[in-house]
């Protein structure tokens, strides 16, 4: 197979799990949310810390905490915790649709603070796909007469997440492990506030299928984003930003098939307007990496000697 073969292989895999992910924690949803965060920022600080620590890479989480880039990663610590505490919260109370339609705009929402932090200039086609992801909010909202602000909240914290973590220039496992480095001494103290009664919870110890789930929670975090960073190496970016729209579809089926949450008419059509804005916003992506490419190509032509 061929390197490109394995790197879709691979996102594949990562995007599929984050999308049943939602599964896991609907299974989790007697043990409170702020519970489940501290858990899954205890576990994933474990997961990969042992893995750069193994690698000889865990001095580069630390010096990315002490060096000028620490201040984005304060605020990428505060933006990952409010986005994984709210979609714990959403699966776990009858939100994943809209949690799903979250992922879905995120992607637009990137493009339009590329725009206004960046300086970066949209084309015809990204104008027209935000227009579309614009409209189909508006649908949602008068059709179900409020605005859907779960999914709102995860796509506008989950893009200028992204946005911090492109300016960092670190590897994704050592800029996670420096986020919940910083994470971790709140979650060890919620954890020991439910344990010792002093709010609800302390599940872990007390049930046996709870107390072996809430470590996987290191793991469904941390073996995907490896998967996904490993693949995203080896195809292209066209391929990427295709491939990775299977999570919230995934999420979107479950939440209809497993959890039967409403999909009505309205819900139906503010999908679709999404599907059409990410399809122009995909086909503009694969546009712009052909023209560059034929730009490369078209240099490497002009500078040969004949």
């Amino acid at each position: 197979m061929s390197e490109a073969g394995k790197g879709i292989l691979a996102i594949v895999a990562a995007c599929t799990i984050w999308g049943l992910a939602t599964l896991y924690y609907k299974a989790l949803a007697m043990v409170p949310p702020l519970e489940v965060l501290a858990h899954r920022t205890v576990w994933t600080f474990a997961f990969f810390g042992v893995l750069l620590a193994v690698q000889g890479r865990f001095g580069a989480a630390v010096t990315l905490l002490r060096g000028p880039v620490r201040r984005r990663v304060w605020l990428a610590a505060g933006i990952v915790a409010c986005n994984w505490g709210l979609f714990i919260w959403a699966i776990q109370t009858g939100h994943a649709v809209q949690a799903s339609l979250g992922y879905y705009i995120f992607p637009l929402v990137s493009v339009v603070l590329g725009v206004m932090v960046l300086g970066e200039r949209l084309t015809r086609g990204q104008g027209a796909a935000v227009g579309l992801a614009a409209g189909a909010v508006f649908v949602l909202t008068y059709g179900l007469g409020v605005a859907p602000w779960v999914s709102l909240a995860l796509a506008f914290s989950f893009a200028p997440y992204m946005l911090i973590k492109k300016q960092m220039a670190a590897g994704a496992a050592v800029s996670v492990t420096a986020e919940v480095m910083l994470l971790l001494p709140l979650a060890v103290v919620w954890l020991a506030l439910a344990h010792g009664g002093v709010v609800a919870g302390g599940w872990f110890g007390q049930a046996g299928a709870v107390t072996w789930l809430l470590p996987l929670s290191g793991l469904i975090t941390g073996g995907p984003l490896i998967l996904f960073s490993w693949g995203a190496q080896r195809v292209r970016l066209s391929t990427l930003g295709l491939v990775q729209y299977l999570n919230p579809t995934l999420q979107a089926a479950v939440a209809v098939m497993v959890f039967r949450e409403a999909f009505t008419a309205w819900h139906a059509a503010a999908f679709a307007m999404i599907w059409g804005a990410l399809a122009l916003y995909s086909l503009e992506g694969w546009r712009q990496e052909r023209a560059l490419r034929n730009a490369v190509t078209s240099e490497g032509t002009s500078g040969t000697v004949l």
